[in-house]
């Protein structure tokens, strides 16, 4: 609680975890709510997480001129930076009344907070929330939507399209077992404040944002879900009430609204029905976007759950973040991290270790640390004359980085130590792959690390003793590291042999030259992309999403590395190709997915190593244990949907069968809101959100552009659907509306004159003619 240095400080903090290793373990544990812990592992369940704040302040009197004093909370929850506020009043308390009733109120106050209509989300729902910079994503869960502005004020143009099922179940705003609420438990009241709206209105109708319409609701076939619509037309006030999607899908559908608000188009309804607006009968005025921008101040944002600390009669607002995962403690930084240790500025010293540097030389700082990380290397953060708090939350950064920001990998945050001194240093060092974070330089000549990460002066060390205390030893059996040529072959790194070769220590003559590495390495492309979205402001979020995909990569090519060892594996789907055979049930297939062979040779080439020597850490094994439990409790069973999902993204060439044989599949596997929440986890708007799914819509054959339709319909049906809908771009939106529409009109009235499947009828409404749109 007193770092070093401290004295020279005005203030700093500091976090450390208790109930983590034998000699900082806390009996008895704090008690805890089984209600709440049900959805943790044991592990998490008994780590405390400590935040701590210190003050100096300046006394001639003092007899070493100063005091200094430290205040602590030691919670069960992660989210470590809520409690910040409460401590600085807390300590200043302390500082002008040192007595034990600055603690008892501090306990009071921190224990009195409110968490009882805090959601419990699922993991995918934490996926969907964080990836998304929405404000009104998931909006309602904690508070009554009273708290929130009607989203329908928001533009005044929808597109109009046939009635869907009523809105199905969304999620609980509470903690519960089933963890499921009709959103139409809320339609009455939100329906009542409605009427009570346009009553005072003079009789104005709106939509409720439950989906039910008012009695005098203009039109049927207005298609409006959570108050919100899938537009096609001008979207100026999209942007007052905050739904702007986030990157490249944003930039996308800004794009489309700019080209066809600049041809003079309101809305597009291939009924001709939109003129009637959202608002009302005979063109009705809609609300002013000066009312909507009003509005859109009062939004909260429900990425967060509002509640508040009263201490000492201030009432302290507090946001808690509701898609944080265990390995996510602190305010540790990704951006922070990238940019300390970026290729322009950090200097990297050491020999070279297969374990670590995976593209020789050439490997970046921070792919450097990955690696430390997931091999179970002891890596120690120095900041010396840096603040505790700079050096802590570089560790916990570290953590993020290689558990893939909590959400694919644990047991980082089991062996870190945020900020570690010389007092119990026997202790800590003992741990195998310890994280540490210290102030003291000491701790550099002792030697007693593999990886040392200077954020003072922007240096890696890797120490000399690597080679001793990791041999990089490989079975003779081990074909993807012991063969040579075939990578070479391929123009990718020079040879696997070289890859691996690692000076001896007697300095034998079977010493190969040093890898150098490639400059256009997948790694290398990575970090580059990350470093750009960085300097283009890209928010803290898209960049975690980033290194989550990566991790979620290496895993995939880890499974696939084993089974070419060994003929199985326990971490990841079987590979397997689509088969179609005469007479037989196609099959679709699953496993990490490779453009062509020869970027599978050259990805498991490249992972080799440190794959063999994560498959020798705890965090693998953590990783099989929630494999196992991932495939039993998914909501979507029976097939390797990530797979499919890479094959829509990225195949050169897909066979009909497969295409249709993969949005059947989907569309039959979403029944139920758990299931769709799992598909659009994997969906993110920083891979392009619904956009796989919406190349069903302009397929060759019409049974995919079926199976497109009715997938977005069952989408549409949920409130979170409807927002990835509002996610694809103005072409695609188009497409679906259309062909929505042609197949509700097929199915109202099929003794009508059928529209020709080559072709959907669209009638604009600027010259009310009827064009073909020929293709799908």
């Amino acid at each position: 609680m007193l770092p070093d240095g401290a004295e020279r400080q005005p203030t700093d903090w500091t976090v450390f975890f208790l109930n983590q290793t034998p000699f900082n373990t806390i009996k008895p544990v704090l008690a805890l709510d089984n209600a709440e812990s049900k959805d943790t592992s044991e592990e998490g369940a008994r780590m405390l997480y400590g935040i701590n704040l210190v003050r100096t302040k300046l006394d001639k009197t003092a007899r070493r001129g100063a005091i200094v004093k430290a205040m602590a909370i030691v919670t069960r929850y992660p989210f470590l930076q809520i409690f910040k506020p409460v401590l600085l009043l807390a300590l200043d308390d302390y500082f002008m009344n040192p007595s034990q009733d600055c603690l008892a109120r501090l306990f009071d106050a921190v224990n009195e907070m409110d968490f009882s209509t805090m959601p419990v989300l699922t993991r995918y729902e934490k996926l969907i929330m964080r990836n998304t910079e929405r404000q009104d994503v998931m909006i309602g869960r904690g508070d009554d939507y009273s708290n929130y502005p009607d989203p329908g004020t928001a533009t005044q143009h929808t597109v109009n399209l046939p009635p869907t099922t009523t809105p199905r179940p969304g999620h609980r705003p509470s903690n519960s077992t089933d963890s499921r609420v009709s959103f139409e438990d809320n339609a009455h009241m939100r329906a009542k404040r409605d009427r009570e709206s346009a009553t005072r209105n003079g009789g104005e109708s709106f939509k409720s944002a439950s989906g039910v319409r008012s009695p005098t609701s203009p039109s049927d076939a207005s298609f409006s879900l959570d108050g919100s619509a899938v537009w096609v037309g001008d979207e100026s006030g999209l942007d007052q009430m905050g739904f702007v999607a986030t990157a490249s899908a944003a930039s996308a559908s800004s794009s489309s609204v700019s080209s066809v608000a600049g041809r003079g188009r309101r809305s597009t309804d291939a009924s001709s029905s939109s003129s009637h607006g959202a608002y009302g009968r005979g063109g009705e005025s809609a609300p002013s976007l000066a009312g909507a921008s009003a509005a859109s101040s009062a939004l909260k944002d429900s990425h967060f759950y509002h509640t508040a600390i009263n201490y000492n009669e201030h009432q302290l607002p507090v946001k808690v973040p509701l898609s944080t995962f265990p390995e996510e403690v602190g305010e540790g930084s990704l951006t922070m991290l990238c940019t300390t240790f970026s290729p322009a500025i950090t200097t990297m010293s050491g020999p070279l270790h297969p374990h670590l540097h995976t593209n020789g030389a050439l490997t970046p700082p921070v792919i450097v640390l990955f690696n430390a990380l997931i091999t179970g290397k002891r890596i120690i953060f120095l900041g010396h004359h840096k603040l505790a708090e700079n050096v802590s939350n570089h560790v916990l950064a570290a953590c993020a980085l290689g558990s893939g920001c909590g959400v694919v990998l644990r047991g980082f945050i089991k062996r870190a130590f945020p900020y570690a001194t010389l007092i119990n240093r026997e202790e800590w060092e003992s741990i195998p792959g310890y994280i540490a974070g210290v102030t003291n330089p000491i701790f550099e000549t002792a030697g007693s690390w593999d990886l040392l990460c200077d954020i003072g002066t922007n240096r890696i060390v890797v120490s000399k003793d690597i080679h001793l205390n990791h041999p990089a030893s490989w079975s003779s059996s081990n074909p993807l590291i012991m063969r040579t040529g075939t990578v070479k072959a391929e123009g990718s790194i020079g040879s696997e042999e070289e890859a691996v070769r690692v000076p001896t220590k007697e300095g034998g003559s079977t010493q190969k030259p040093e890898f150098a590495g490639r400059p256009d390495s997948a790694d290398n492309v990575f970090i580059e992309d990350v470093l750009g979205a960085i300097a283009s402001h890209y928010s803290e979020a898209h960049v975690r999403a980033k290194f989550t995909e990566y991790v979620i990569r290496f895993v995939r090519v880890a499974a696939r590395y084993e089974e070419d060892l060994l003929g199985s594996t326990t971490i990841s789907w079987p590979t397997m190709l689509y088969t179609e055979r005469p007479g037989e049930k196609p099959r679709l297939g699953s496993g990490a997915y490779f453009v062509d062979d020869a970027t599978c040779a050259r990805d498991l080439a490249v992972n080799a190593t440190r794959i063999e020597a994560w498959r020798r850490t705890e965090c693998y094994k953590l990783f099989q244990i929630d494999w196992k439990h991932f495939v039993a409790t998914n909501p979507i069973q029976g097939f390797d949907l990530s797979h499919q999902l890479s094959r829509l993204r990225f195949a050169k060439s897909m066979s009909d069968g497969e295409a249709e044989l993969i949005f059947r599949t989907i569309a039959e596997k979403l029944r139920s809101y758990d299931e769709v929440t799992e598909l659009l986890a994997w969906l993110p708007p920083h891979l392009h959100g619904l956009q796989p799914l919406s190349f069903g819509l302009f397929h060759q054959h019409e049974n995919v552009r079926e199976l497109a339709v009715d997938l977005l319909n069952e989408l549409r049906g949920y409130p979170i659907g409807v927002q990835f809908l509002q996610m694809l771009n103005h072409f695609q939106r188009y497409a679906y509306v259309r062909q929505a529409h042609a197949k509700e009109q097929r199915a109202k009235d099929s003794n009508s004159l059928s529209i020709p499947h080559s072709a959907f009828m669209v009638r604009t409404p600027s010259n009310r003619s009827e064009s073909s749109l020929g293709g799908g």
